[in-house]
């Protein structure tokens, strides 16, 4: 017998919308929100962790728009100075100076406030459980979601200290299940790679200039932007800001697995995990355009 086909999701059905961690590559997500716009979805809910955190609270606010246009200004410079580093402090970046731009672009509402459903999702290491932000200043509730460990310093939410969602909950399903929703999107950040790992067009990106670049800034790259020889560079391909971002990934992608396979929605937006590296915030435009199209050809495979 056939196995029954998946119900369908019609235009005027509430939608609850769950996006996943993945850095940079989580602004593919602005994309797949233009692509349900444009099919009228009804998105009534949202819950984000870590960078779909922060695409997720800025659509709940009404301000995806004013945010996608800003982020397409920043270049590389531009996007440094926003970062603050955090002296004497457990990370890299305090962070502060980023949320102070994006007050500026969608102000302070509170999370009880917003026309869409929101939860923003963090971790507490004390306690080592998640937490489900649901009102409150928008931004503390951001904050805290993309607080990675190591990279910003954790944030402090009705007395705990929080960090990063994605340890935990990078695709946050139980989240929505809050809501009135009749029907569950999910935006899984580790889809199938564009490119078969090891091929000639994966070992190119692998040594793309930026990487280096940013590892140099950083003076954690272990040295690889000293030689330049296509053996150096494979030596030295993972310095220290490589390192964590493929552990951090491995571990995500295998947490997001069994979330999908124990509360399964309805449909899943896969991104590919080889869209760009987790820091490439530059890449806004190009980011967009890739989930624009994937979720397009997810949408049209089932249907909608």
């Amino acid at each position: 017998m056939a196995a029954a086909e998946a119900p369908k999701i019609r235009s005027d059905e509430k939608v609850a919308l769950v996006l996943g961690a993945g850095g940079a590559r989580g602004l593919a997500q602005i994309g797949v929100i233009e692509a349900l716009q444009a099919r009228e979805m009804n998105i009534v809910a949202i819950a984000g962790a870590s960078s779909g955190a922060l695409v997720g609270g800025l659509h709940a606010a009404g301000k995806l728009a004013e945010y996608r246009d800003w982020l397409c200004s920043l270049d590389r410079t531009s996007m440094l100075r926003l970062l603050d580093p955090g002296w004497g402090r457990p990370a890299l970046f305090e962070g502060t100076r980023l949320v102070g731009a994006l007050r500026e672009i969608a102000g302070s509402p509170r999370i009880e406030d917003l026309p869409i459903d929101f939860t923003a999702v963090a971790v507490d290491l004390l306690r080592q459980r998640e937490v489900w932000l649901r009102e409150g200043d928008l931004w503390d509730a951001i904050r805290a979601s993309f607080a990675i460990p190591g990279v910003f310093t954790p944030h402090t939410v009705h007395g705990r200290e929080l960090v990063d969602g994605g340890l935990l909950a990078p695709l946050p399903i139980a989240a929505t299940r809050l809501s009135d929703a009749h029907r569950l999107i999910a935006v899984d950040m580790h889809g199938w790679p564009q490119r078969p790992p090891g091929s000639p067009a994966d070992e190119q990106a692998d040594a793309a200039p930026a990487r280096s670049w940013l590892g140099h800034w950083l003076h954690r790259d272990d040295g690889a932007h000293a030689e330049s020889s296509p053996d150096a560079a494979r030596r030295h391909r993972l310095g220290f800001t490589e390192l964590m971002a493929r552990s951090l990934d491995t571990m995500q992608a295998q947490i997001s697995r069994v979330q999908l396979a124990l509360d399964p929605p309805e449909l899943v937006i896969r991104i590919p995990r080889d869209a760009c590296q987790f820091y490439e915030f530059w890449r806004a435009k190009e980011l967009i355009a890739v989930g624009r199209a994937e979720a397009d050809k997810a949408l049209d495979a089932a249907g909608y």
